[in-house]
């Protein structure tokens, strides 16, 4: 890999100065870089980084902030199949592959070769609304329905192929990819699964019943969730994607899940296992 781009949080890196320290190894190390430019004017269809001002002949995306901040690219740059090298100068960091204190040995090893390229698999989310897709989107981590308001339960049904599973009332429910296993699902008890693996997982968030446990479906299966009628004058339901995107969600409506054509590429320097980063990363 000889050329590169920086995007770098704003919030996180506000005089860009970790931005321009990369781009300066990378420079010393015989690479070419540019640095995204701070913005606060949006004139496409994308979160916080605009595709169309990488150059088309970028090896690596390098994105400097926390897990948030590379979901985010990974949604908005996407359609340019570059792979994603992240860093992070955020706070937890599973899906960055080195932080400040090791991004010059990190980076060497990118400019000379020396690393892989891990896929991950990605769900799109279809929101219908009798019978007619009202709103899509994609997520690499999960999908997330649940209450937005009062502190009340909502009531939703659970189909796996077209088949009934489940009603549940509960605070809401993850539908998330193994990538998405260390989110939002780790916090409401879901399992910790090795990131790339080929599946979907669904967590009820809070249930009133017995049944609390995570469900593993295969990559291919297809997850319905259905709005019930939860009695009440004020609908307060929301679905959100990657926790960035978010749209409100009434009775009878239906988000159906299913496994993207689109996936995330992601450089990996780290020799650390994955065992070893969830150690290093919960202690």
């Amino acid at each position: 890999m000889r050329r590169f781009y920086v995007i770098s949080n704003k919030y996180k890196d506000p005089d860009r100065e970790n931005a321009n320290y990369v781009a300066e190894l990378l420079r010393q190390l015989g690479a070419e870089c540019e640095c995204q430019e701070y913005s606060d004017e949006k004139t496409g269809n994308y979160r916080y980084t605009n595709p169309d001002l990488i150059p088309q002949d970028i090896d690596c995306i390098i994105v400097l902030g926390g897990d948030g901040t590379l979901l985010q690219a990974a949604i908005d740059l996407n359609g340019l199949n570059i792979p994603l090298f992240g860093v992070n100068i955020g706070t937890l960091g599973f899906l960055t592959d080195t932080d400040m204190s090791g991004v010059k040995e990190a980076l060497t090893s990118v400019v000379n070769g020396n690393y892989e390229i891990d896929c991950r698999m990605m769900i799109d989310g279809k929101v219908y609304r009798d019978d007619e897709v009202i709103y899509e989107n994609t997520s690499l981590n999960d999908i997330v329905i649940n209450r937005c308001g009062s502190l009340r339960v909502i009531d939703f049904d659970v189909i796996v192929n077209d088949e009934y599973l489940s009603s549940y009332s509960a605070d809401g429910v993850i539908v998330s990819t193994a990538t998405g296993s260390t989110a939002y699902s780790l916090s409401a008890g879901g399992p910790i699964l090795q990131p790339n693996a080929q599946l979907i997982m669904v967590t009820p968030i809070c249930p009133h019943s017995l049944n609390k446990r995570s469900i593993i479906f295969g990559a291919d299966d297809v997850i319905t969730i259905t709005m019930n009628d939860d009695k009440r004058s004020i609908e307060e339901r929301v679905a959100s994607f990657d926790g960035d995107q978010f749209f409100n969600v009434i009775t009878g409506d239906k988000i159906v899940i299913s496994r993207s054509d689109k996936v995330s590429k992601f450089v990996k320097t780290n020799k650390a296992s994955f065992l070893q980063r969830v150690r290093q990363k919960m202690m």
